[in-house]
């Protein structure tokens, strides 16, 4: 074979080299690829992948290239984990800017000029809504959609007033777990809890089950926890894609304890918070939550004490006023009684004193009327009748004496029984006063023990302590 008939590689290289810059220079191509074999170089910046299309339902290629991310493709791709939350990595489906690149040592590449993030951020709201749907669609006694929020069974759970007994899913080395212990240890209310962790992975879209693994161990436990917590925290935002998987979404939607995510995000909602009982955004605020809600039951329970206090104080000082008024009205009672009786006693009195004149004057006036009727009689009877007068004088001066002294005995009599009927009389039989702090004690005053009463004699006035009371049967 001539030397016309074969070429050096380099030559043929060139030749492609001058075809490849006439028809790709200068010129960019929006494309839509998987990233495989993906890596990176964070001392230059440099990513080195693989754009792939396969046949739709199979691993069958359709199309494979080399690619390369330098300095501004770089800087995009940074933008671009920033802006979704996912990470630059295999298996991912991207929309990206390139240029056709040719180099004689390296062979035919694409370099990535810009990444589109509206694409991908689509992609990934897709995925996530498909996750949804079949959470709804799968589980629907656990998991429904009302007026557009999502209502699981763990979010009907009652959160129990009082959180202490706490499961912590979360990683041994996030510093968002240390952010959750020194929230919660350093409470200024000094309220105590018990957390047992359940160390596991919290990163990687691929490590779900490692997640579910931990609940099913919490579940199995036996453990009567408050709350269950899931965080994360330290990481990057790309790892958040864990959080948005349907196995997690189930587990907690399904999850007979309360689960409480704070997964340090700022952006929206995982599939993960919102299947959730109460989604925060980070381990520290998670704490605070815990710690506020202890402290509005101390408040409800200060709040009520104050309220008993309140109206026990209230209760005390209107039976006071009703000890008070019953006081006086069962003073003002014995004084009316009293002065009543000694009314009674003083018209009695006066009544058989004014009997006694009335009777004595009768008398008088009868004797003078006889005596005027004997005066007017003719002498003739006044001799006649002498005898008779002198013997009726006697007897009526005999009948009146009688009389008198009999007028007389009454009115002694009475004056007796009106000497016996005073209180001093009755005193002086052995009777007494019984008072309580001045007040004669009736049948409706009530004596207790240790009650200081003063009693009154006929002639001393003693105070006497109550030691004993004894019901007297009057039968």
């Amino acid at each position: 074979m001539s030397s016309n008939h074969f070429l050096r590689l380099s030559e043929l290289s060139g030749l492609v080299s001058e075809v490849m810059e006439q028809v790709f220079q200068g010129r960019g191509f929006w494309v839509i690829a998987d990233v495989t074999s993906h890596s990176y170089k964070p001392g230059k910046n440099h990513h080195y992948f693989d754009l792939v299309e396969k046949e739709p339902g199979s691993s069958t290629l359709l199309a494979r290239f080399s690619a390369r991310a330098w300095n501004e493709g770089s800087d995009q791709i940074a933008v671009f984990e920033e802006t979704t939350g996912q990470r630059f990595t295999n298996d991912i489906n991207v929309l990206l800017l390139v240029s056709v690149n040719y180099h004689a040592a390296f062979g035919l590449q694409l370099v990535v000029h810009n990444i589109d993030v509206n694409f991908t951020l689509g992609t990934l709201e897709k995925q996530k809504q498909a996750n949804l749907a079949r959470l709804v669609d799968e589980n629907p006694d656990h998991v429904r959609l009302a007026d557009g929020e999502y209502v699981t069974f763990n979010q009907e759970l009652h959160l129990h007033s009082v959180l202490q007994r706490l499961a912590v899913i979360s990683s041994s080395t996030s510093a968002g777990y240390e952010d959750f212990q020194h929230t919660l240890q350093n409470n200024k209310q000094g309220y105590a809890f018990t957390v047992d962790a359940y160390f596991t992975v919290v990163q990687g879209e691929n490590n779900a089950r490692y997640i579910v693994e931990q609940l099913i161990a919490i579940y199995r436990s036996g453990i009567n926890y408050d709350a269950v917590i899931i965080i994360r925290g330290g990481g990057a935002q790309t790892d958040l894609l864990l959080f948005e998987q349907y196995a997690i979404g189930k587990a907690i939607a399904r999850f007979p304890i309360p689960v409480i995510t704070g997964i340090g995000h700022q952006k929206n909602q995982t599939v993960a918070d919102l299947m959730a009982h109460t989604a925060l955004k980070t381990p520290t605020q998670a704490a605070e939550f815990i710690i506020a809600r202890n402290r509005d039951f101390a408040d409800y329970i200060s709040l009520l004490q104050n309220s008993i206090a309140v109206r026990a104080q209230q209760h005390v000082s209107a039976c006071q006023q009703e000890v008070y008024v019953m006081h006086q009205t069962l003073r003002q009672a014995a004084y009316a009684s009293l002065n009543t009786a000694n009314n009674k006693l003083q018209r009695r009195g006066n009544e058989l004193a004014h009997i006694g004149q009335i009777k004595c004057l009768e008398e008088k006036l009868h004797l003078t009327h006889l005596s005027d009727r004997f005066a007017k009689l003719p002498d003739q009877l006044l001799f006649e009748r002498q005898c008779e007068l002198d013997t009726l004088n006697a007897k009526l001066g005999s009948n009146v004496f009688s009389n008198l002294i009999n007028h007389r005995q009454r009115l002694e009599m009475h004056a007796l029984v009106l000497r016996l009927l005073s209180p001093d009389s009755i005193l002086r039989k052995g009777f007494a006063i019984l008072k309580l702090k001045d007040d004669v004690i009736d049948r409706s005053k009530a004596i207790k023990i240790g009650d200081e009463v003063q009693i009154t004699t006929a002639d001393e006035r003693l105070t006497a302590n109550i030691t004993n009371i004894t019901k007297h049967d009057r039968g």
